[in-house]
């Protein structure tokens, strides 16, 4: 059965549900290792999501021979 598309805001969501459940402690074990082992699996694909994403603005952002400028994110100080 093919997984359904899950967007990165929704894995995100339901990694922060998985935390807080994993936090409390008072899963059965074999219901914290299920967790854990979504956890993982939502933790790749956000992280493959993410390098996509930071490929994608490298591209975007290449100068003029190709090569990606690198400008400093002034976002957060």
């Amino acid at each position: 059965m093919a997984e359904k598309k899950v967007t990165f805001e929704q894995a995100m969501a339901r990694l922060e549900e998985i935390v807080k459940q994993l936090e409390q402690g008072d899963a059965p074990l074999e219901d914290a290792l299920a967790l854990f082992e979504e956890g993982t699996r939502l933790m790749k694909k956000c992280t493959t999501q993410l390098d996509k994403a930071e490929q994608k603005v490298s591209k975007l952002l290449a100068g003029p021979d190709g090569n990606p400028m690198e400008e400093p994110f002034e976002g957060e100080g």
